[in-house]
């Protein structure tokens, strides 16, 4: 999903209904004619969200559209390599990068909406 960012602190990702519990998705945002590539993971209600972005290589981390988890739904896993990483903090437990963590963004809830909140 496309979304073009106006000047603002939250951008609106998704109505927290579409992200089920051990579901994950994808969004590319741009700003200031840069695309911010993150993804959201909703994990036993809680939404965590990262840069899509592998620390070894650089890679977008999904395997397909929307798929960042392992087929456990209980790790991030990079489509590249399978490296693991644990949802609650991005850290990596297994793979090339152990040790290293994926950027994390803020997201909050509000509404029934789910936003990314972009820091200055």
């Amino acid at each position: 999903m496309d979304i073009t960012h106006q000047p603002t602190t939250h951008i609106l990702l998704t109505d927290i209904h579409q992200l089920p519990d051990g579901k994950s998705a994808g969004f590319s945002i741009t700003i200031d004619k840069h695309t911010l590539e993150l993804f959201v993971v909703n994990f036993r209600g809680c939404f965590y969200a990262y840069e899509n972005h592998c620390p070894h290589t650089g890679v977008n981390l999904n395997w397909q559209t929307d798929q960042f988890l392992d087929i456990t739904e209980q790790r991030i896993q990079c489509s590249t390599h399978g490296a693991l990483f644990r949802i609650n903090d991005g850290l990596c437990e297994w793979g090339p990068c152990v040790g290293q963590s994926l950027r994390a963004m803020n997201v909050l809830e509000r509404g029934g909406q789910l936003l990314l909140r972009l820091d200055a």
